[in-house]
């Protein structure tokens, strides 16, 4: 009992603390000289006691290698990689399942370099990874910058540098990049010069001079430097546990749970007979079994997944029309079209090894049978928190997601088991648990078509506009206000009761909130934006008929085409890093863009390009591309505008604004996801000074 007290105790420190923000490395760097061509860049880190810092290549399957990467090398070139120095550790890791190799105390890294010009410009750095026994840094950099003239030159080197400067610079990937653009700028045709201020023998005259490089160079340090967050994740893992605990209060009062607690309270208590405290320990130990194996099955699912696959399924058309459906067979089984269950002999199975045994064992295989039992209640629940949790983006959302369904399940077997005078006052099992059950169903409906919304709107499908995707929410709504006003009947209504019994006057209320809210979406069949769905429905844009003309549109939705417009017209940029299936973004399009004061500005002021990052469509050519020394193909347009936001703003979130000049040089501080009008008008008003005042 005391050991897994210790184990839920250490679970609740690495899932709800956040690691304070420290320094557990010190580097400082230098360039040693030998009145050569050839120099070292060496960087000296002092590691405090308890972290290490992981060696160099140690794969895209282990934790953050050491690599060595350069903002600017200007009069010199890399020779060979980056070399460690110092005692490295070698040592076979069981969470990672490889052998892993790390410096603890000290190390050194050191880069050779050879100089190819008289004079030096050198601005890199070495992105490590430091962690402890409990938690991990973010992938961290120690930096060198220097300038001066170079002791000698490699004659070789500065011919080859020459010969070969652009290619550096990967220049088939920007010229087909640009090539990209100006194939869209053709297609446009006419086009431009309606939609935009600038036309289109302008647009095409900036384009022919755009200076690909130059929009494409990182910004990291530049951005930083305003201060501000730049990387904000959509949901925080508190309000992932709160989604948890929630679906966990709704499990508990299923026609497969309650009737279970006062029986499975009662069986304690009389087990213990006269001993009372071992009836509440063995019921404690019951609810934490529960816990145990719920958070088991959130680490399953993160274990599968991983932290790379979860963006990449979030946007997967298969991936997103499995959770479609997923949801409506659940939602189809709460209404009694059937019933989810496993097989029987695997509850027995369980059930009778748990008569068999005794102890600790015998209580959480009780635990374990009361899972399997509950399955047709409670995996319709679990499998929407676990959809919500997996397309989060957050490789630890499954488990707190989790965590906080088993805390509320349990809770009760454990409150009732300390005061079971609770249990007189308790509500009697009843019709009102299916009605639970039918609402739900509704709900799960409802949202299984946000998932299906995803991958039409990813992969340009068009079947789920805004206006089918409202109409269809407006019928759902309105047939569950029918339902909890007593209008429309289930067959389950029949069992076990009158279906003619009027409905509790809580229902009818709901009901007319319902109705309500079906009423409320229909003039968004006509445009209007209907803000209290927007986080779920499609834009705006793909409605067929729409009334509404004080809607924000972008410009552009492509880079180098909406740089062009912005430097021929003498405008900043505001860059819009979004997704189809962003939750966040709509909520931002359609609380703060639609103010009045943000949308004039951000129509006169500023040339808006909205980069969806998860764009399905393919490019005419796949690029290849090196990011953190891995090369990576970018096969479709949703991964080249993530790309350009990873690597030249070091950020993976969306939303994402950033104000900046027609260089690509970043005008103030980025913004992220925050319903406030006027922190928003001073965001984009100072990168519009900043940009007036250059």
């Amino acid at each position: 009992m005391k050991r897994i007290l210790v184990i839920l105790q250490l679970l609740l420190v690495v899932l709800f603390t956040q690691a304070q923000m420290m320094n557990p490395v010190k580097f400082t760097s230098s360039l040693k000289t030998n009145g050569t061509a050839e120099a070292e860049i060496v960087f000296t880190g002092k590691i405090q006691p308890g972290w290490h810092v992981y060696s160099t290549g140690l794969g895209n399957d282990g934790p953050i290698s050491a690599t060595f990467n350069v903002n600017k090398m200007d009069g010199a070139e890399k020779v060979g990689g980056l070399r460690p120095r110092g005692n490295e550790i070698s040592k076979f890791d069981n969470l990672f399942g490889m052998k892993l190799r790390y410096f603890e105390g000290s190390v050194t890294f050191v880069q050779k370099i050879k100089f190819t010009k008289p004079t030096y410009n050198i601005d890199v750095y070495v992105e490590y990874g430091a962690c402890n026994d409990q938690n991990c840094m973010p992938p961290s950099e120690a930096t060198f910058k220097g300038e001066g003239k170079a002791p000698a030159v490699d004659a070789k080197a500065a011919k080859d540098e020459k010969k070969n400067e652009e290619a550096k610079l990967d220049p088939a990937a920007l010229a087909r990049a640009k090539a990209d653009s100006l194939a869209k700028l053709a297609a446009l045709g006419s086009e431009v010069d309606t939609t935009q201020a600038v036309d289109s023998a302008a647009l095409a005259s900036a384009m022919e001079t755009l200076d690909t490089k130059s929009l494409w160079k990182p910004v990291v340090k530049e951005l930083q430097q305003f201060g501000g967050a730049n990387d904000i994740a959509n949901h925080s893992l508190f309000y992932i546990f709160l989604m948890g605990l929630v679906g966990g209060l709704l499990a508990l009062v299923m026609p497969c749970i309650w009737p279970i607690i006062p029986m499975t309270v009662s069986f304690f208590l009389k087990r213990a007979k006269d001993d009372k405290k071992k009836g509440i320990r063995d019921a404690v130990t019951y609810g934490l079994s529960i816990v145990i194996i719920y958070l088991g099955l959130g680490l399953l699912i993160t274990a599968i997944f991983g932290p790379s696959k979860l963006n990449e399924l979030s946007t997967s058309a298969v991936f997103n029309i499995i959770l479609f459906l997923l949801l409506a067979v659940f939602a189809f089984s709460f209404f009694g079209w059937f019933e989810i269950k496993l097989p029987d002999r695997w509850g027995n199975a369980v059930d009778n090894k748990a008569s068999s045994t005794t102890g600790m064992i015998s209580i959480f295989l009780m635990a374990f049978t009361l899972v399997l039992v509950s399955f047709s209640c409670t995996a319709p629940i679990i499998g929407l928190l676990l959809v919500q949790t997996v397309t989060s983006g957050d490789w630890l959302a499954p488990t707190v997601g989790m965590f906080g369904f088993a805390i509320a399940l349990a809770l009760p077997f454990t409150l009732f088991a300390l005061f079971p005078s609770w249990l007189k006052s308790a509500p009697k099992s009843g019709t009102w648990m299916e009605t639970i059950k039918i609402v739900l169903g509704f709900v799960e409906l409802a949202f299984s078509l946000k998932f299906l919304s995803v991958a039409d709107l990813a992969y340009g499908w068009h079947i789920l506009d805004r206006e089918v995707f409202l109409s269809l929410w407006i019928v759902i709504f309105g047939l569950l206000g029918l339902y909890l006003i007593g209008k429309l009947k289930f067959q389950v209504d029949a069992i076990g009761g009158d279906i003619n019994k009027p409905m509790p006057v809580a229902c009818i209320m709901l009901g007319l909130c319902s109705l309500a809210f079906s009423v409320y979406m229909i003039p968004g069949l006509w445009g209007a934006p209907c803000k209290a769905v927007s986080a779920f429905a499609p834009p705006i844009n793909t409605q067929d008929f729409n009334l509404n003309t004080k809607t924000v549109e972008p410009a552009y939705k492509d880079y180098e085409l909406g740089m062009a417009a912005a430097k021929a017209s003498g405008k900043p940029v505001l860059l819009d890093f979004t997704g189809y299936g962003c939750v966040n973004c709509r909520k931002m399009e359609a609380s703060v863009w639609t103010d009045p004061s943000v949308a004039d500005k951000l129509a006169k002021d500023y040339v808006l390009i909205s980069l969806y990052v998860d764009d399905k469509t393919p490019l005419p050519e796949p690029m290849e591309v090196t990011f953190n020394g891995e090369k990576r193909t970018l096969r479709t347009v949703g991964d080249k505008w993530s790309y350009l936001q990873a690597s030249k703003f070091g950020a993976n979130a969306q939303p994402f604004y950033v104000a900046i000049d027609n260089d690509g040089n970043p005008l103030a501080a980025a913004f992220s996801f925050k319903e406030d009008v006027s922190a928003y008008l001073d965001f984009l008003n100072k990168g519009l000074d900043n940009y007036r005042n250059k």
